[in-house]
């Protein structure tokens, strides 16, 4: 009886969250339930019960990563109240109005700033579709390349340092932070590049359609100038950059960065002048919200996680996945796919909790002698890939949630029949860096090595 209870707890597991109720709630309520259960049938001793209280209490201790969880996400939500995006859009599409797709450029750059901090992807996405979708569209972009370019900057910001979700990944593969970090420089970095050749070519094609900034939004003085360019980038990317070179320098802990990242934000809504008692407790309110939504769900995860293994499920998902006959690129390919797929329905936070412990006895005896050393850096490689087929499963039709968050702060002409076209070529783009990245680890790799040297 004891070998059913894990396969009975995965499928009520599926069933139940596409019931509409939160994650944690779930998780937690099926772990209890199960516990309760192995004890009605004499599977587990009544002591059981009681040690969920002991799981609740290691999960969230377990990790020196979490307290810099709490303060990157305000950094995140201070740099949206300050209203930063804005005002890098501004700067940004006049800085940039003479280059084809100069302002789809932007809104990209403003991902790539901005969205590592925000950390959850529909935050992300919301922001810069309310933020530079309508101006988009008002400036003459089509629907679809309009989506499209907020899609893949709402997106791609999750794999750059010091996004949220690299913290969790490092944790879960248990490799260094920053080489972590500096992993995804490289095949990030490709995607930006082939995004920006993609919206150039793009603007350069509708350029007869798209309108420029007018003349009277453009700074007539080099003080105007100078005040734009440092509100709208230079403190924004300053701060950015000073988080992440304190981890990558080792001058800082991630919960010391993270709290300079906290403060920085703080001090940003002080210059731009929009500090005020209601602001200050709406940032407080989000964060906490934020924060409880995450550490829920990880709580949540150890109470599931906790009867599961007891009943050997983690072991019965090891040997099912060792059975398969296909060597390490079969089984690698299998379990990213699966990844790949639940992306469709749930957060990285869920994935990352839940399903990659399942999945690290397997992951961790996978190797690839004649492609990779083996080790710690095998490790990094697939912890790349994972970030890199989360960030694309996000967005790929029809089922990619961002895409769901993008119709709902669209404005209401936007159709999503619009969207899912708009973001084929971005998926193409992605497709082809997660196939470079499979053939050539020497892209996520070469970085960290560089870096910090033998990273074994």
């Amino acid at each position: 009886m004891i070998e059913a209870l894990p396969f009975l707890m995965l499928c009520s597991l599926v069933i139940v969250l596409f019931s509409g109720i939160p994650v944690a709630v779930v998780l937690f309520g099926l772990g209890v339930l199960f516990c309760g259960l192995g004890i009605a049938l004499g599977e587990m001793p009544v002591a059981g019960l009681f040690n969920i209280t002991p799981k609740l209490i290691t999960s969230m201790s377990g990790s020196l990563f979490y307290p810099a969880v709490v303060m990157l996400l305000f950094m995140g939500v201070a740099l949206e109240k300050a209203g930063i995006a804005k005002d890098m859009l501004t700067c940004l599409s006049l800085i940039l109005k003479r280059a084809p797709g100069g302002l789809a450029l932007s809104v990209l750059i403003i991902g790539v700033v901005l969205a590592p901090a925000a950390g959850i992807v529909g935050a992300s996405v919301v922001t810069l579709s309310l933020i530079a979708l309508p101006t988009l569209i008002q400036r003459g972009y089509t629907a679809s390349a309009a989506t499209g370019a907020v899609a893949a900057a709402g997106t791609v910001g999750i794999i750059l340092p010091p996004a949220v979700m690299l913290f969790f990944l490092a944790g879960e593969f248990k490799v260094p932070l920053g080489s972590m970090f500096m992993a995804t420089v490289v095949p990030g970095g490709l995607l930006i590049c082939l995004y920006a050749v993609f919206f150039m070519w793009r603007g350069w094609q509708q350029q007869q359609s798209i309108s420029h900034p007018s003349a009277e939004s453009t700074p007539q003085s080099l003080l105007q100038w100078l005040l734009l360019l440092n509100r709208g980038l230079v403190l924004p990317v300053g701060l950015i950059a000073l988080v992440l070179g304190t981890i990558i320098a080792g001058w800082a802990t991630p919960s010391q960065s993270g709290a300079i990242g906290a403060a920085g934000g703080l001090l940003l809504v002080v210059i731009n002048g929009r500090l005020t008692r209601e602001l200050l407790a709406e940032l407080f309110v989000t964060t906490a919200r934020l924060s409880a939504m995450v550490f829920f769900i990880i709580m949540a995860a150890a109470v599931f996680a906790y009867p599961f293994r007891y009943f050997g499920g983690d072991t019965t998902i090891a040997n099912g996945l060792n059975a398969i006959n296909g060597g390490p690129w079969m089984m690698l390919l299998l379990i990213v796919g699966i990844i790949f797929v639940l992306g469709f329905f749930i957060d990285w936070i869920e994935i990352t909790v839940i399903t990659l412990p399942l999945m690290m006895p397997t992951l961790n005896a996978l190797e690839f002698v004649d492609h990779i050393v083996v080790g710690k850096t095998t490790l990094l490689w697939i912890a790349a890939v994972v970030a890199l087929v989360l960030q694309t499963s996000f967005i790929t039709p029809p089922f990619g949630f961002a895409l769901f968050f993008l119709k709902g702060s669209a404005p209401a002409s936007v159709s999503l029949f619009e969207i899912y076209r708009g973001v084929w070529p971005i998926l193409l783009i992605q497709l082809l860096v997660i196939a470079l990245v499979l053939l050539f680890p020497e892209l996520v790799l070469w970085l960290p090595e560089q870096i910090y040297g033998s990273i074994r």
